[in-house]
């Protein structure tokens, strides 16, 4: 049974959020300072399997609690609570690695469905990482681009570069669908593990990032290619093999 730490403190926000996540079977602890949190947090990394971290916290803002944890290599995954419809905030929080975010006011079965495709996604990329594969079958490889599911690593042109555990995802399914168009409902439900959301602007904000982070110039990309009005295309690129 995965536990959860809900940190939030509007008192009747902790409490609706306790209740269903409760009611779906999981085992819940809270915090509403969110430097409590974070030392919580940081002594016994492994307690938790989820976060669902509000942006506006006494002591240490949501935003500080998360910049910390990654920083530590704290890998547990981050569910954003904001009560703020700003692109900067939704940007920021996504690039310190959370893993998704729900602006308040929401749906609570829509917080729970989020939460389960996080998990999911969560033991999935473990379950990978723990199997007997073939080394071969753990390594996706372009041109330029090596990435090692195993390892959780990846080197572009040569150099190994720091994704958040997102943003591996995105990369690592992209590779494995090259030149295909995908749109973003599906990158949606392939690699957040949901498709009822109408907000695809995560979406946009991790392939903004992640092309900062493999692209030579971002602004004019070789490996991930828009396709105007549909979605995104991974391309092999152009260079000397590695």
């Amino acid at each position: 049974m995965a536990t959860v730490l809900i940190v939030d403190d509007e008192e009747s926000i902790q409490k609706l959020v306790v209740f269903h996540f409760q009611r779906s079977g999981y085992e819940i602890e809270t915090c509403g300072n969110g430097r409590d949190a974070y030392e919580r947090i940081r002594k016994s990394p492994g307690a938790f399997d989820l976060i669902v971290l509000d942006l506006m916290l006494p002591g240490m803002d949501g935003m500080e609690v998360c910049k910390r944890l990654r920083a530590e290599q704290i890998r547990t995954p981050i569910i954003l609570l904001t009560a703020r419809d700003d692109e900067v905030d939704l940007i920021l929080g996504l690039e310190l690695g959370a893993d998704d975010y729900v602006t308040k006011p929401f749906s609570p079965r829509e917080l729970i469905a989020r939460a389960r495709a996080v998990l999911r996604r969560s033991e999935t990329a473990e379950e990978g990482a723990a199997t007997d594969a073939p080394v071969d079958e753990k390594r996706l490889a372009n041109q330029q681009i090596v990435l090692d599911v195993g390892r959780h690593e990846v080197t572009v042109r040569g150099e190994q570069i720091d994704l958040t555990p997102k943003e591996f995802d995105l990369l690592e399914y992209f590779m494995k669908n090259k030149a295909q168009v995908l749109t973003r409902d599906q990158l949606l439900d392939r690699v957040w593990g949901y498709s009822s959301s109408t907000d695809t602007r995560i979406v946009d904000v991790h392939v903004s990032h992640l092309r900062e982070k493999i692209e030579e110039d971002a602004k004019n990309p070789v490996f991930i290619r828009t396709v105007r009005g549909v979605g995104y295309k991974f391309n092999e690129g152009a260079g000397p093999a590695l």
